[in-house]
């Protein structure tokens, strides 16, 4: 293995992390600023699109800091879930859709999270700063 590999590893997760936040926060933002316009295009109620904001509003923030990652990453999957539900099964629209809206950006999302998930952001997290190498998500200890 090359020396400088595992550098590259955790800068790599703190840039997708990085990323990964700024899409969801920005689009959480959107959402929860006007949910009514948001629910329109959606075809979702209103107290729906103000909670699936407010999700990715907190979750994004919390992956792209580190903070509860897995829990804040387990609601960006869930997020993404209903994307892809929606996209596939309500509007029927194809893998790669119409003007590359299909559900192929939504389950590349959907896999970031699972990485993060997975490495728990990696080593350069607020998590590892407050809890040291074990993560608390409620009671249970990851």
């Amino acid at each position: 293995m090359l020396p400088f590999m595992p550098l590259l590893e955790q800068i790599a997760l703190l840039a997708l992390r990085a990323l990964t936040g700024l899409v969801f926060v920005w689009s959480g933002f959107g959402h929860s600023r006007d949910p009514e316009g948001s629910a329109k295009d959606l075809g979702l109620p209103k107290p729906i699109v103000l909670l699936v904001g407010v999700v990715e509003l907190l979750a994004g923030l919390g992956v792209a800091g580190g903070l509860l990652t897995r829990l804040s990453a387990i609601g960006l999957m869930v997020i993404m879930l209903g994307a892809m539900h929606r996209k596939a099964f309500v509007w029927h629209t194809g893998f790669w859709g119409k003007n590359a809206s299909g559900w192929h950006y939504d389950l590349i999302f959907f896999l970031i999270a699972l990485l993060i998930f997975a490495t728990n952001g990696g080593e350069w997290t607020i998590d590892r700063m407050l809890f040291g190498a074990k993560t608390v998500i409620g009671s249970a200890v990851l």
